[in-house]
Formats: C-alpha cells, sequence, structure tokens
C-alpha cells in the first residue's frame, strides 16, 4: 500500500508566496502615488484659501493687498490675516517641505507652493491658477 500525504510542496509554497509579494509591491507603489496626489489637492485647496483672505483684505483696504517681498504666506496670514478673515493659516501638510511663498506689491499679488508630483501651484490676483515650472512670483501660468 502506498502512503498518500496530504498538502502543499516547497515550489507550490515559493510560487504562492512571490505571487503575495509581487501584488503587495503594487499595491504600496500605488498607495504612495495617491496620498502625493491628496497632499498636493490639500496644498491647492490651502493657496486657495490664502486668495479668499487676500481678497477679503483688499475688500476692506481699498482694493490694495498686503505689500510683501517674497516671503512666506504663513508670516503674512499672522501679520495681515485676522481670524476675521481667514479661519485659519494653514501650513503644508508634511511639515516644513514645500513651504507657501507670497509676494506681493500691493495691486497684484502671487501665491505658490511646490507640488509633490513636480513643479509648483500658482494663484494670481488675476484669477488665474495652475501649475508652472517656475516658483516665483511671476504670473505666468
Amino acid at each position: 500500500m502506498k502512503n498518500f500525504k496530504k498538502g502543499f510542496t516547497l515550489i507550490e509554497l515559493l510560487v504562492v508566496i512571490s505571487i503575495i509579494g509581487i501584488l503587495a509591491s503594487l499595491t504600496l507603489v500605488s498607495y504612495t502615488g495617491a496620498q502625493k496626489q491628496t497632499r498636493d489637492t490639500q496644498r491647492r485647496s490651502d493657496l486657495s484659501q490664502y486668495r479668499n483672505g487676500l481678497e477679503t483684505y483688499a475688500a476692506s483696504n481699498n482694493g490694495t493687498y498686503p505689500v510683501a517681498a517674497v516671503g512666506t504666506a504663513v508670516a503674512m496670514c499672522g501679520t495681515y490675516l485676522s481670524p476675521k478673515l481667514i479661519s485659519s493659516c494653514p501650513a503644508d501638510p508634511i511639515g516644513d517641505t514645500y513651504v507657501y511663498s507670497y509676494w506681493s506689491d500691493g495691486t497684484d499679488y502671487t501665491l505658490w507652493g511646490g507640488l509633490e508630483t513636480g513643479n509648483f501651484w500658482k494663484v494670481c490676483s488675476s484669477g488665474k491658477s495652475g501649475k508652472s515650472t517656475v516658483g516665483d512670483e511671476n504670473c505666468d501660468l
């Protein structure tokens, strides 16, 4: 009589483990990309919030914006945008890696911040907003 043992062979187990490993690595890569896009969406929303605060500021100051050479938007927010104008001064979702910047000559302004997925997001007093390859005060979108 022959004895039959029930179970998996070593080869079968290795094949299953390697397939699970490949699937797990693919999931991790797509999850990391999704996280970056989510944080970039938050950055765009934050810059839009600053835009709303600046427009409210200008409405109560004869159409002029806070004058500032290139500086951080958070510093400008604490100086000019009171809690009445903006509910909070949003900072980058992951710390000081991608700083929101602000420039204004009083009649125009530009807000911008770096994106993890590449380039910069700019918001301008002209109402335009979009991606730019350069993070500076020029509103060339």
